[in-house]
């Protein structure tokens, strides 16, 4: 399984990737949740999310990294639940 994600990442072919062209097509309220101090991505990502699905509503937390459900456990099940209760 380690070498099937390795790989993949380490193609050359892989760098090109990128699926920001569908965001648009998104057309259902959206909870995008990234750390601060995320190690593999940046604000930028979540920001375009924003950009272009205007439905979309962030959650920035800090003093997070890449695994938000684990770092901020509480504050993400939180931003869950407000997000399902008032989404109609």
């Amino acid at each position: 399984a380690f070498w099937g994600w390795n790989d993949i990442w380490l193609d050359p072919a892989f760098r090109a990737w990128n699926i920001e062209a569908l965001l648009p097509q998104i057309n259902c309220p959206l909870l995008a949740i990234q750390g601060v101090d995320d190690e593999y991505g940046t604000m930028a990502q979540i920001d375009n999310i924003a950009t272009q699905t205007p439905q979309a509503h962030l959650l920035k937390l800090e003093r997070c990294g890449h695994s938000p459900h684990r770092d901020q456990a509480e504050a993400v099940i939180e931003a869950v639940r407000t997000f399902v209760v008032s989404t109609p």
